[in-house]
């Protein structure tokens, strides 16, 4: 399988969880130069919320406006 963590050449997020007893880890890279990583389960939701909100197709939205 290819490494599926993003890069600035090919943005996004990717969230991993091996198993229930192991903490889950995101990584996102967005298209506008922003990254973070996040280690622990409430810290990756954290993450995906902000990805969501701030990023992903907000970038979108904002450039149909």
């Amino acid at each position: 399988m290819t490494d599926l963590a993003p890069t600035p050449d090919h943005p996004g997020l990717h969230v991993k969880k091996s198993s229930s007893d192991e903490p889950a880890t995101a990584s996102a890279v967005c298209h506008c130069g922003a990254s973070a990583t996040a280690t622990g389960d409430a810290q990756v939701v954290a993450l995906v919320a902000g990805w969501e909100t701030n990023h992903a197709s907000a970038h979108n939205r904002a450039a149909q406006r």
